[in-house]
């Protein structure tokens, strides 16, 4: 009885994305969190705050898989590479959403700069492709997303990122549609080395603000627990990390009371 619903709900999200594609969030610890990583440093940082990047020392990379709903026509895929370069850290990262005739996939280039003692800056070009199922191919456009970050001390950390503010787009079937215009401002508070607790407030120009925010406690120094939740509408979230030597491993699930949960995974590797 579910494989039905599910093809109605393919369809649904479909023709609702079809109409208004949007930039894609990766990275399980984030998804854990509920996306408030505005302000949080890691792999993933070319998805959330490219200025974060400059709490990555190391060389990193990361992949991830998203399925959404538990629908394998609604999956994510995604990768990041970063790495210390012309006195910054440069990062690459890119996506894929959807299959068989709905794709929509990213590629983002990034350089991010430590400006002073507590201020970082970023620039990300990015390039879009979607490929509708009423087109026989594909429409791609440029843009940019940038970001702040400001630390005024070792515990507190806040951020800010822009997303699209020219509101660059493709055209569809239904005609000239721009992508949103995306601001997010928060940030997060270690409480102690066990607790960080993170909050952010996402605005974007074609739906109303939604506050996100998220806990993270590690018992042990290579063992995380997450918690998340956001609204509206409401997202409860949740998720574990794991790390040992280089290498590290996140599992997230987020749920929607209407459509279902939504698991997802990351593996990063740090090179020194």
């Amino acid at each position: 009885m579910r494989k039905p619903f599910q093809i109605q709900l393919l369809f649904l999200f479909l023709s609702i994305t079809s109409i208004a594609s949007e930039n894609r969030t990766a990275g399980a610890r984030s998804a854990a969190l509920s996306h408030a990583s505005v302000s949080l440093s890691d792999a993933w940082s070319t998805f959330h705050n490219q200025a974060t990047l400059t709490g990555v020392s190391q060389l990193s990379a990361g992949i991830y898989y998203e399925s959404r709903f538990m629908l394998e026509e609604l999956s994510l895929s995604a990768g990041t590479f970063s790495s210390p370069v012309f006195g910054g850290i440069a990062g690459i990262s890119f996506y894929q959403f959807g299959k068989g005739s709905y794709k929509e996939s990213k590629l983002g280039l990034a350089f991010a700069k430590q400006l002073s003692k507590r201020l970082s800056a970023a620039l990300q070009l990015d390039y879009f492709s979607n490929r509708f199922p009423e087109n026989n191919g594909a429409f791609a456009f440029l843009t940019f997303e940038c970001g702040l970050l400001y630390q005024p001390t070792r515990e507190l950390a806040l951020g800010a990122h822009i997303f699209n503010p020219v509101r660059n787009g493709f055209e569809t079937y239904y005609g000239s549609q721009r992508m949103p215009f995306t601001y997010r401002l928060g940030g997060h508070y270690q409480l102690s080395e066990n607790v960080l607790l993170s909050a952010e407030v996402q605005k974007s120009s074609d739906f109303p603000a939604q506050i996100k925010s998220g806990l993270e406690f590690m018992p042990v120094k290579n063992l995380a627990f997450r918690l998340g939740v956001s609204g509206k509408p409401f997202h409860y979230s949740g998720g574990i990390g794991y790390s040992f030597g280089n290498i590290s491993t996140d599992f997230a699930y987020s749920y929607h009371g209407n459509l279902g949960f939504t698991p997802s995974v990351s593996i990063q590797l740090r090179l020194k």
